[in-house]
């Protein structure tokens, strides 16, 4: 009997050891393999986006949520450099500014994330120059538009900017047109592309600089509205002296257009998640570009031809 007893302990010890071996196994197993709650085509995520391209963006998620049923992006519309802060944020998925990462950003984010982070260029926008309506400037040459926004210019106009530190349309100022100077006393901070145009709008000693998608769609009735209360005013082309030229795609695709500027995505995943799903659709010519096309950026990853052409009498 007691032979038997220690025998059944020995049995009972056993299995305990074994059973305790099996759930580190499974534990250890697990770990190694995060289970993802969301797909190509479901699940929530966040995402950060430049203010400056809310309209076109606004529209690629309407069209891309209406085709997936289980899929949910949170948007956060705000100035590029808090974007690009959003990218150390666990919660933040996938970005949208006017820059990809520098070589020492992608090192950072591949320390921290143990996979690098990927980025590529979905479209090209052009900043476009907006005036009062009761205004008779609508033809301005680079030189004068630099001028105005370092505060020397003949022309004694207010410019209002997107913010005044940390907006593409700031950024692209201060790198492209100031090239290091400081801007004049003159430069105006709005809260908003849309304030950017209420302001010009009501004011006729101000222009204003914003993101051509804000105003470039005239299918659009918020941007019709837009329209209304605003003149798009053309640039010198670039390239082709003493002729002024439109924001508009044609222009941009023959760099004839003098302000224009890449959007790009930057994204955090290492598996086929909602964030690369999104991104695939953005970049999909026959979905995403051309959302892109109808809202007048011209698209990143689709053909455009110019042709050049003769017209007979």
């Amino acid at each position: 009997m007691k032979r038997n007893r220690k025998f059944s302990r020995l049995y009972k010890t056993g299995i305990g050891i074994v059973g305790i071996g099996v759930l580190l196994m499974v534990g250890c197993q697990g770990g190694s393999e995060p289970v993802y709650k969301d797909t190509l085509k479901t699940g929530t995520i966040h995402i950060s986006v430049d203010e400056s391209f809310k309209p076109v963006i606004d529209s690629q998620i309407k069209v891309f949520e209406s085709q997936n049923a289980k899929a949910k992006l949170i948007v956060d519309y705000k100035p590029e450099a808090e974007c690009l802060r959003d990218l150390n944020q666990d919660s933040t998925r996938l970005v949208i500014v006017t820059r990809g990462l520098t070589d020492g950003e992608t090192q950072t984010l591949a320390t921290k994330l143990n996979f690098k982070p990927v980025f590529g260029i979905l479209a090209y926008d052009a900043i476009a120059v907006i005036v009062n309506n009761e205004v008779r400037d609508t033809l301005f040459t680079m030189q004068d538009i630099r001028g105005m926004v370092k505060g020397i210019s003949g022309f004694k106009y207010k410019v209002l900017l997107d913010g005044t530190t940390s907006t593409s349309t700031v950024r692209f100022v201060t790198d492209s047109l100031l090239k290091g100077q400081p801007m004049g006393k003159n430069v105006v901070a709005a809260t908003s592309s849309e304030a950017v145009i209420e302001y010009v709008s009501k004011n006729t000693d101000a222009i204003g600089l914003i993101g051509v998608s804000w105003i470039g769609n005239k299918e659009d009735s918020t941007q019709q509205t837009f329209l209304q209360k605003v003149k798009i005013a053309k640039l010198e082309c670039k390239g082709c002296s003493g002729t002024y030229v439109d924001p508009v795609q044609y222009n941009i695709a023959a760099n004839r257009y003098p302000m224009i500027r890449p959007l790009y995505y930057i994204l955090k995943e290492n598996y086929e998640g909602l964030g690369s799903g999104f991104r695939n659709f953005l970049v999909n010519v026959d979905k995403g570009q051309k959302i892109f096309y109808r809202a007048y950026l011209l698209p990143g990853r689709s053909s455009f031809e110019v042709r050049p052409m003769q017209i007979k009498e």
